[in-house]
């Protein structure tokens, strides 16, 4: 037999007429903590800072496609009714009616007749230059003033500064982004190693990062790219190992800090391993200098990678580079388009970095709040 329900006591109200709605169980919890929400609207209330993120990003984005409107190729054309898409596919000359089985040159005036002959049309970028083609049509010395072909001049070869600009922005900023990360992330171990271990570990770890940071990192550069030729991966790799260090030390602080709260001193009670009390319990409550110094790291790895190719010991040629148009600009004072335009374009990459990283540590830090 079923048993009885349970009557309700006089007087006392029955779940329906309590008054309390009942939780629904089917509502998803929030994701993001107050803390971080509260963070964020201090990011967002630093207008200086939410604005140069808006704008850094844009600029991210448009040098990540830079190829759809800064490009030597069309886009697509239209040829003896087939449709054909050269910057998917190289195609020789013969292709297009022309007398020689390289790869089509298609700033040629000869190739770019026939392809406009008749009903073949052809759909360029909107800058038909790429940071390697060469204007052989200027019919003056270079380096040659803006003109309506080439917006913002061209350099010493003949090349297009905006289209170097665009490739060397973007190449700028994925050189910072990787280099940060990389010397963040060897900061964060080493800085968390000593600080959490401390002892003869932490006494040994400083000993060691005073020797290493003496050594002349200018000359190791000079060196590995007098030997091997410099490289983009060299770089990063060269720089990485000195890179890494200031970090290292916030991190180092906040751990010998952080190591003899009560949540650490009770998790090792409980058998709690080293590596999960590191990154579950004192990592996730000393990211502050981390996130901080992140966009700091990044400006300075692209004043550090714009200096070595100003020195040219960066990255090779014909590579863009801001570095190496302020070279350029410092050969031919006179060529006022080179020398603007790319120390505008650097200070204002430098300062919108900057402003995030000064609102991040407002957002961040409580005694700033």
């Amino acid at each position: 037999m079923a048993e009885p329900m349970p009557s309700t006591p006089a007087g006392h109200p029955g779940p329906r007429s309590s008054g309390v709605r009942p939780a629904r169980r089917w509502l998803p919890r929030p994701r993001t903590s107050e803390e971080t929400r509260r963070k964020w609207r201090a990011f967002r209330k630093n207008r200086r800072g939410l604005y140069s993120l808006i704008v850094l990003a844009v600029l991210m984005g448009l040098s990540l496609f830079a190829e759809l409107y800064a490009n030597s190729k069309p886009l697509i054309i239209h040829y003896e009714g087939q449709f054909y898409f050269p910057m998917l596919k190289s195609y020789p000359e013969t292709t297009f009616g022309g007398d020689f089985e390289t790869e089509t040159d298609y700033q040629d005036p000869y190739v770019r007749e026939l392809i406009s002959e008749g009903d073949n049309w052809a759909l360029y970028p909107p800058i038909q230059w790429d940071y390697r083609s060469i204007n052989y049509e200027l019919g003056r010395p270079t380096p040659a003033p803006p003109t309506a072909v080439n917006w913002l001049g061209t350099d010493d070869r003949g090349r297009d500064v905006l289209a170097r600009l665009i490739y060397g922005f973007r190449i700028s900023m994925f050189f910072g982004l990787i280099l940060a990360a990389i010397g963040t992330l060897i900061g964060i171990i080493a800085g968390a190693v000593q600080g959490y271990l401390g002892g003869w570990v932490d006494l040994l770890g400083q000993r060691g990062i005073e020797i290493w940071s003496s050594m002349p990192e200018l000359y190791l550069l000079i060196i590995i790219s007098a030997s091997f030729g410099p490289s983009i991966p060299k770089l990063i790799v060269i720089l990485s190992l000195f890179g890494w260090m200031g970090l290292s030390v916030y991190v180092r602080a906040e751990f010998l800090r952080a190591r003899n709260f009560d949540y650490v001193k009770a998790a090792r009670a409980m058998g709690v391993g080293n590596w999960t009390i590191i990154r579950k319990h004192i990592l996730p409550n000393t990211l502050v200098p981390v996130i901080t110094f992140f966009p700091f790291a990044v400006s300075g790895a692209i004043v550090a990678l714009t200096s070595l190719d100003f020195l040219n010991l960066g990255v090779p040629s014909p590579t863009p580079s801001l570095g190496e148009l302020l070279r350029q600009a410092k050969a031919n004072v006179e060529a006022w388009w080179i020398s603007l335009t790319t120390f505008a374009v650097l200070v204002l990459t430098v300062i919108l970095i900057n402003f995030i990283g000064e609102a991040l540590l407002q957002a961040f830090d409580p005694r700033r709040r």
